[in-house]
């Protein structure tokens, strides 16, 4: 009976140093896992704000060529040429879609 609990004893001091020595590689793998999880959550935080940004730069890319926002246009109300062309598009787009709802 007594080499049963020894063995048991020395199974625990076993397992305890086992965990004591390999605690650095434990806590090193799962610093690498939290990195990697908050560092992909970063990213995809990232992707969403430089799409938002590229929207937005966008949009105001083509208001400022549809408006010509540096203000020497010759067109009442800041229009230039590119604006009725574009606006042109626009409505021929429009008249077409309703035709084809039409039938």
């Amino acid at each position: 009976m007594q080499s049963k609990t020894s063995s048991n004893s020395t199974a625990t001091i076993l397992i305890i140093l086992i965990l004591v020595f390999t605690f650095p590689i434990w806590i090193g793998i799962v610093g690498g896992i939290f990195g990697l999880v908050v560092g992909l959550f970063g990213a995809v935080i990232g992707i969403i704000a430089g799409v938002f940004g590229a929207l937005v730069g966008a949009i105001g890319g083509i208001f400022g060529w549809m408006f010509d926002w540096d203000h020497d246009s010759h067109w009442p109300f800041f229009w230039s040429g590119k604006s009725i062309v574009i606006l042109s598009i626009i409505l021929a787009i429009i008249i077409v879609a309703s035709r084809k709802n039409r039938t």
